[in-house]
């Protein structure tokens, strides 16, 4: 199982230097790959619930937020080999051939080291504030995925749909990577799982979010797809986001309420060879939103000890 950090660009952590450090250590440590987060505004009085913390208000660290492809581009330009990955792009906040142009960008300059993370988002306020409908998301996506492909893969690029509309053109650099940058969808509704499979995306691009039974269950539905699709379930590959909360000296043993990947380097561990038991392909540790956010060393050394468990 592969396994990538994400890069502080969230918080008050997200700065320059410590994108750089994280950044090539992680890389000269042996680690796949590296990930940036997506956030465009922090509004005062939300109009949707946020769905990771209990009473659904929005982490301070959305305060802050550097622009996950930009940040990418400066890791691009101080690294040779790690992986770099977007955890996810929210797709609406772009026009497909600028998100396109965007990632194609990146994975020459990188020479072939991108994987897109992309999702539909979920918070209202940033759809309004970027002129986009919340309502038939699902539809506008199936139209904004099949446009970014064409414009990877296609001499000449046209289209013309109910969305979007590219007169013919050509429309260069095309990725290096071959027939195009590795596409991961998030998400969790069984739309998202037809998605995947209906457009032969790469896979799915996960959160362990609660009992790991619920990450079993979205793999097996993946591939249930895949199967009824009389397609390969095997050729959709799944990366799972996770946030290990490392209590040193406290175990969490006895707790029956213990959140994953909490407790223990062990404990943690546990977790993540079940995890890879599942038929998980890569693991992200995930610290932006931890106590252990800002500090950098903490962070490689965690994440040293833990992917022992993982490979």
């Amino acid at each position: 199982m592969k396994v990538g950090i994400t890069l502080p660009n969230l918080g008050p952590q997200a700065t320059r230097e410590n994108v750089l450090k994280l950044a090539t250590q992680a890389e000269k440590d042996g680690f796949d790959s590296l990930w940036t987060i997506t956030r465009i505004l922090w509004p005062l009085k939300p109009q949707s619930a946020y769905a990771a913390t209990p009473d659904g208000s929005l982490p301070v660290e959305y305060q802050t937020v550097l622009d996950p492809l930009d940040v990418l581009v400066y890791v691009a330009a101080n690294t040779n080999k790690i992986a770099l990955g977007t955890s996810v792009a929210d797709i609406f906040f772009y026009t497909p051939i600028m998100l396109a142009k965007r990632f194609a960008t990146l994975d020459v300059l990188s020479q072939g080291r991108v994987i897109s993370g992309l999702g539909l988002g979920w918070s209202k306020d940033e759809y309004q504030a970027s002129n986009i409908p919340f309502m038939n998301r699902g539809e506008r996506a199936d139209e904004f995925i099949r446009v970014m492909k064409k414009i990877w893969t296609d001499d000449i690029v046209e289209f013309k749909g109910k969305y979007y509309d590219i007169p013919a053109s050509k429309i260069d650099p095309k990725p290096i990577q071959k027939p195009y940058i590795p596409i991961y969808l998030g998400g969790f509704s069984p739309n998202t799982f037809s998605r995947i499979v209906k457009y032969d995306l790469n896979g799915w691009l996960g959160v362990v979010g609660g009992p790991l039974e619920y990450t079993e269950s979205s793999i097996k539905a993946i591939k249930e797809q895949a199967s009824r699709a009389n397609k390969n379930p095997d050729n959709f590959r799944i990366i799972m986001m996770t946030y290990p909360n490392v209590k040193e000296g406290i175990s969490s043993k006895n707790d029956k309420n213990r959140f994953p990947l909490s407790g223990t380097i062990d404990e943690i561990g546990n977790d993540i060879q079940r995890v890879r038991g599942m038929g998980v392909d890569h693991i992200i540790f995930g610290y932006n939103f931890l106590p252990i956010g800002r500090d950098i060393d903490k962070i490689l050394d965690i994440s040293k000890q833990l992917s022992e468990f993982a490979r």
